[in-house]
């Protein structure tokens, strides 16, 4: 079955170029159905695979080796894909949580003019995330990690004709150019001093660089990472890709793209167990990430957005957990986070869809009656990421910030400060939204109602697996085998086993639950009984409160310092090098050879008694010459 392999990219490829080429002259119904059966098999294939491989007793990796790819005297690269524990979760994370997505899209898109335009553009995207995550070297997970860059580019920019929806495709696109350049770097420096970019070769052979070396590829490769999963300072594109089409928030911010920093992580795990500064980095920047982010959450209006920061903030949990070591935790919020984003983004795409495309959460209220499956699966999947018991947020949520307490007391309050933003922005949303009297106009509340089922059927699916997914990673301690740290063992290279005792991880489980729990009680207060809502106007905010609600104003100061010098130097170089040099030399040469041009048009006078006497001239002074020789 693993040979099979292929086929789980071959599925979306064949779906994107079907309707790429002949989705305008076929029916809306086909397109849809042809962008969804691609992905539900490749989703089956996954899942078989995945099956086999891990109830193989020695879950080793395999290499299938597709074809020869580059062949050159000092570099050969072959296109082969790499099966093991970690490939198989992300294919089914991909597979399964993007058929959802597709499947919710042919009802959100349903009147949109772009609608197979939008379906070639998913079939690719989830096309190259398979080709970033299945790669057995860096060369074909950078051409997957460069084309999930290239469609979220298009998906976000999808309706082009708005200017600022290009404005935010563009910088979704640049800043991550500049992640990626590191990333580039990174890749050069491993093959530079092990000669090789494949996994398996350079894995062997890490021990035998100088500690120095591996910081400094780890640093590199962190930096791309930094890019793509949107961590401090390479995070602004993130919320401002809200910009495209609901499912694709859910796309991007769920299992696909900004997962990819993640994965390349973990499979780069034997670089940052050997750099302990480098680690200590990528757990410092995620702290610091989850906390910011969250802060920001606390007063955004934008019911997207709001989500948008949360993902900043769980992608910062996510990267604290492999700072400190804790590779199978932190791959395990990926998979909770897959459940519960998705059914979140989706969740708000439905709300959208009722209130006519209305974001702002001050211009809703009393939802819950109107949209009862949207509501209650958004409730579930909000207790989830909130790390409320038993749902699966709090599972792995609190894996995480046990291994963090074992590693610095410090990062554990920066994470558990993160968490507990976390609960109350959340709630403060579903609150807000849901509770309390309708406050839209009489148009938009005669209109509300609830979604049709192709979206509420991924929804429902979604809120049980973020209500049970928390069982792919139970603690030892409550008896049960954690199927996620087992799974993942053959893949993290070195090891730091935990030494908390039982009673200190039951400690650290009852304040965490403690906190999730009091903060949604201050916000059911604030916002459900005393009825509090967001400032209408900048003007009644108070002075931190305008800070944090323009996101400490990290946009404008890219673009003073940044931006504003860089245009101010282009426009030097323009005026003198463009202007001055390159222009003067090439108008210099065209004003050269047309005052030659001038001279020699005199010598065309039309006469023939010209003419005559001018070849009689020139015979005799060939004459003239030739006799002189």
């Amino acid at each position: 079955m693993v040979k099979l392999i292929g086929f789980v990219p071959l599925f979306p490829l064949l779906g994107f170029l079907i309707n790429g080429f002949f989705g305008k002259k076929m029916s809306k119904g086909a397109v849809g159905f042809i962008a969804c059966a691609s992905i539900l098999a490749s989703f089956v294939v996954s899942l078989l695979i995945f099956l086999e491989v891990h109830n193989s007793s020695a879950q080793k990796a395999t290499v299938v080796e597709l074809f020869s790819w580059i062949n050159s005297d000092t570099l050969k690269i072959p296109f082969s894909f790499l099966v093991d524990p970690l490939s198989c979760l992300f294919l089914l994370n991909i597979t399964g949580i993007g058929f959802l997505i597709h499947v919710y899209s042919v009802g959100y898109m349903h009147d949109d003019a772009g609608f197979s335009r939008f379906f070639t553009y998913l079939n690719l995207f989830v096309f190259f995330m398979l080709l970033l995550v299945l790669g057995n070297n860096y060369a074909l997970m950078y051409v997957g990690w460069e084309g999930v860059g290239l469609c979220s580019y298009l998906l976000i920019g999808f309706w082009f004709k708005n200017d600022a929806y290009n404005r935010a495709a563009n910088k979704a696109f640049i800043m991550n150019r500049i992640g990626d350049l590191g990333f580039l770097l990174g890749i050069i420096l491993i093959f530079m001093n092990f000669g090789s970019i494949s996994f398996g070769e350079v894995f062997n052979k890490a021990s035998s660089v100088s500690t120095g070396t591996i910081t400094a590829i780890s640093l590199f490769l962190f930096i791309g990472a930094m890019g793509k999963s949107a961590q401090l300072p390479l995070y602004t594109w993130l919320p401002d890709a809200m910009a495209g089409p609901t499912p694709v928030s859910a796309l991007i911010h769920a299992a696909t793209m900004v997962t990819a920093g993640i994965y390349m992580v973990v499979r780069s795990n034997i670089f940052y167990s050997i750099s302990a500064t480098a680690s200590e980095f990528v757990a410092v920047v995620g702290a610091v990430t989850a906390l910011f982010a969250a802060l920001i959450g606390l007063l955004q209006t934008d019911i997207k957005k709001i989500l948008a920061y949360s993902t900043v903030s769980q992608l910062g949990l996510m990267f604290l957990a492999l700072g400190v070591g804790a590779y199978s935790s932190a791959v395990f919020h990926v998979t909770t986070h897959a459940f519960f984003k998705a059914l979140l983004f989706l969740g708000a795409g439905s709300v959208i869809h009722a209130m006519g495309g209305e974001q702002d959460i001050r211009k809703m209220g009393g939802l819950k009656k109107a949209l009862p499956v949207t509501f209650t699966t958004m409730l579930l999947g909000t207790l989830a990421i909130s790390g409320v018991p038993p749902f699966s947020g709090f599972f792995s949520k609190d894996e995480i910030l046990a291994h963090t307490y074992e590693h610095s007391k410090l990062l554990w309050l920066i994470g558990s400060l993160a968490s507990l933003c976390t609960a109350f922005y959340m709630f403060r949303l579903m609150f807000i939204t849901f509770w309390g009297s309708f406050r839209g106009t009489h148009e938009q509340e005669h209109h509300l109602h609830e979604s049709p089922k192709s979206m509420t059927v991924p929804l429902m699916v979604l809120a049980a697996l973020s209500v049970v997914g928390g069982l792919l990673g139970l603690p030892e301690f409550f008896g049960a085998s954690n199927f996620m740290s087992e799974n993942l063992d053959t893949v993290i290279l070195r090891k730091n086993p935990s030494i908390l005792s039982h009673e200190t991880e039951w400690m650290l489980m009852g304040i965490a639950v403690a906190v999730a729990l009091s903060t949604i009680y201050f916000a059911y207060q604030m916002f459900v009984t005393h009825k509090v809502l967001p400032a209408e106007k900048e003007s009644e905010m108070k002075s931190f409160q305008r800070v944090v609600y323009h996101k400490f104003y990290v946009d404008e100061l890219y673009e003073s310092m940044i931006r504003k010098p860089i245009d101010l130097i282009s426009e030097a170089f323009y005026k003198f090098f463009d202007v001055q040099i390159i222009d003067g030399i090439v108008n210099g040469i065209g004003t050269v050879s047309m005052w030659k041009a001038g001279i020699i048009r005199k010598l065309q006078t039309g006469h023939i008694g010209f003419y005559i006497m001018a070849m009689t001239v020139g015979a005799l002074t060939i004459l003239f010459f030739s006799l002189m020789n």
